[in-house]
């Protein structure tokens, strides 16, 4: 979606590519953030240039090992992401492609990288309550409902990068502990950003343990 509409917030540092004119154009690589890859896909933004996403790129490369490691590298990317977004606010009330981006790929991220997951936790309270004080299996059957709903996405999703669909068995357990975590880890880093705290880099312990894959090349 963020590739047809030109609005591409984020090359991911692990598999991302840039031109060197491109880089050196706005000025290289900035410390002003802890989501240094989305602030400088912003800077190409602004500047003229196209972000644009390769479905065949592939990468391999460690995801935190422990429960504490995830929670950081998550605080780190979210709080990050804030700090990209509102150090090119500028772009909002700018002209030409830096304009573009700040009246369309700005209000995306911020629906739906903070907003959104902001307020979902109101739906699975809702639905707790539903459970307990209003009718349970009506409840139930809607909460079902939505997780199915979610599972033929993301078998789409599997069937477009050709991913095994027996991992699609975890879903149900991503809903009822993956995901109340990250909704703590947007709450957390609002909070941090709103209070005016400092966060450091929150670097991802490396153990060595992947290595590529036979015949892959």
């Amino acid at each position: 979606m963020y590739d047809l509409l030109r609005c591409m917030p984020t090359i991911p540092g692990a598999i991302g590519a840039f031109r060197r004119e491109a880089v050196l154009q706005v000025g290289g690589m900035s410390d002003d953030t802890l989501a240094e890859d989305t602030d400088i896909t912003i800077a190409l933004h602004r500047a003229g240039w196209r972000v644009v996403y390769q479905e065949h790129a592939r990468a391999w490369t460690e995801a935190p090992g422990s429960l504490k490691q995830l929670w950081s590298q998550r605080y780190r990317w979210s709080y990050g992401t804030m700090q990209a977004l509102w150090k090119h606010r500028g772009s909002l009330k700018d002209k030409g492609p830096s304009g573009r981006f700040g009246r369309v790929g700005m209000p995306l991220v911020v629906l739906f990288q903070v907003v959104t997951p902001l307020f979902a936790p109101l739906i699975d309270v809702f639905t707790l309550y539903s459970m307990i004080f209003i009718d349970f299996r009506s409840a139930l059957l809607a909460w079902l409902a939505v997780l199915g709903v979610q599972l033929l996405c993301a078998a789409y999703a599997f069937r477009l990068d050709r991913e095994k669909y027996r991992y699609l068995l975890m879903m149900p357990l991503q809903q009822l502990a993956y995901r109340q975590m990250m909704y703590l880890v947007l709450i957390h880093s609002c909070v941090t950003a709103l209070t005016g705290g400092r966060l450091r880099w929150q670097k991802l312990k490396r153990t060595g343990e992947v290595g590529t894959p036979a015949g892959a090349g």
